[in-house]
């Protein structure tokens, strides 16, 4: 008689792979543990992380004395440092927020005392001739403004990308399409029961995103509670962004910072987001109303903009939760820790949320011993427009031709790309995955020329890996 194999519990299980998630899985692997990270889709950031404004935030605008504003704070130079060490494309355009009546004007001089709370001192306010100066194509009645030069956009894809790589490749095994659907805790090991088969574990950490309050409630707790704050986004073709070269955003209401226009760092504009509370958790469709606000809403701000071609429209839900602040917690009798009710603001704060996490973990009893082995940072491929893309530089295409092929014209995405790309630490498994890793058929054709080649070159690529996985 055979007895069933039981594998050796993980010293952690990270639960959620977006930018949270990766970056906590990342800081664990710095030290002698046996880290997992499960994620129930398909691929790293493919839920929250992958659909917001993707702005990199001073912090200027966080409820001063909160957990919140001090992790935006201490993230935002974490990440600033962390993309230019390993490729992640940002570029430090500034912002600008808009009085456009009396009330928002009187706003101003509360909002940049605010920052100032929060540590930041670079905020002014300017009267409209400077408004408009900065921003010519504002369309007219604006009354006043307050300068934020210290905002960044960045690439939200690349960000959660990276630190899921470095995790990896400092050991961290990583699980998708594993959903837990359950847990046991018990005197030695936690067992998390997925789709896919039990994982165990001595430590586990929930950054599970918007399913966060539903896996803190396997737990026994009841401490917040989430729902979906459905998000729509126009996107303009590249022949807009010369009327912007910097963030617009409206001044903050109590449901965030309101519709704002943002050049992107794939050469876009993008008009967004709505705000739109909802109750299921999956619906990312767009609809005729949120398209009608965000027009409504885009002819006040910047006329001319509409006049543009419309390249991609998308929708992502963002966490809202019923607790004004972050909820980082450990529990250490079940050896358990929640990092929870982390809002858009987490793409800035996700490092630093890691670290002050960690923290707790070291004091609850996880040991924390610093590793002196560590690879080096990966070195992302660059998918932005302010620094050289491959099929512009010479010597990589006379080094290697693929990367003087192009594969997808619109985005300008050579063949080397995504061979590169299928051919990583974190392939992508779907076409999805494959556009946030190079931006093929993400441009104004939509894949309509490229489609049929682009899915082909994955196709091969996962049969390849399905064959080698048999052997």
């Amino acid at each position: 008689m055979t007895t069933a194999r039981t594998e050796p519990a993980a010293d952690v299980a990270v639960i959620g792979a977006g930018v949270v998630g990766s970056a906590i899985a990342r800081a664990l692997s710095a030290h002698r543990l046996d880290v997992v990270l499960l994620d129930a889709r398909a691929d790293v950031g493919d839920g929250t992380s992958k659909a917001n404004t993707a702005i990199l935030h001073t912090g200027f605008d966080a409820t001063p004395g909160t957990l919140e504003a001090r992790l935006v704070a201490e993230g935002y130079h974490l990440l600033k440092d962390y993309a230019d060490r390993t490729g992640i494309p940002y570029e430090p355009t500034g912002a600008l927020l808009v009085a456009w009546d009396d009330e928002q004007l009187a706003a101003l001089p509360g909002l940049k005392e605010k920052a100032e709370k929060n540590g930041y001192t670079d905020a002014g306010i300017v009267g409209p001739d400077e408004v408009y100066r900065q921003v010519p194509t504002l369309g007219p009645g604006a009354l006043g403004g307050l300068t934020v030069p210290g905002e960044s956009i960045i690439c939200t894809w690349t960000t959660t990308l990276a630190l899921a790589t470095e995790a990896v490749r400092r050991g961290t095994r990583l699980l998708r399409s594993h959903r837990v659907e359950s847990v046991t805790p018990g005197p030695d090991a936690t067992v998390l029961h997925t789709d896919r088969g039990d994982v165990r574990a001595r430590w586990v950490v929930n950054a599970a995103g918007l399913g966060g309050d539903v896996l803190d409630a396997m737990f026994g707790y009841d401490r917040f509670h989430l729902h979906p704050r459905r998000g729509e986004l126009l996107v303009y073709d590249k022949q807009a962004r010369p009327l912007v070269d910097r963030i617009v955003l409206p001044v903050p209401s109590k449901l965030g910072k309101g519709v704002l226009i943002s050049p992107t760092i794939y050469g876009n504009v993008m008009l967004g987001p709505t705000a739109e509370d909802m109750t299921d958790r999956t619906d990312t469709s767009t609809t005729e109303d949120g398209y009608a606000f965000l027009l409504g809403h885009g002819e006040r701000i910047m006329p001319s903009l509409l006049r543009e071609e419309v390249t991609a429209t998308y929708a992502g839900l963002r966490a809202a939760a019923d607790v004004p602040d972050y909820t980082i917690e450990v529990d250490a009798a079940q050896r358990y820790a929640v990092a929870g009710g982390i809002r858009s603001t987490g793409l800035t704060a996700g490092m630093a949320v890691a670290a002050h996490l960690l923290g707790l973990l070291g004091e609850a009893g996880l040991e924390l011993r610093e590793r002196t082995d560590l690879p080096d940072p990966p070195r992302m491929p660059n998918i932005g427009e302010a620094f050289p893309r491959p099929y512009t530089d010479a010597g990589r295409i006379a080094a290697d031709p693929e990367y003087g092929s192009i594969a997808c014209f619109c985005e300008r995405v050579t063949r080397g790309e995504i061979r590169d790309a299928l051919a990583s630490t974190i392939p992508p498994r779907d076409m999805d995955g494959l556009r946030r890793r190079t931006r093929a058929m993400n441009g104004r054709c939509q894949g309509f020329y490229c489609g049929a080649n682009v899915t082909g070159m994955l196709e091969r690529a996962l049969r390849a890996a399905d064959e080698e996985g048999k052997r």
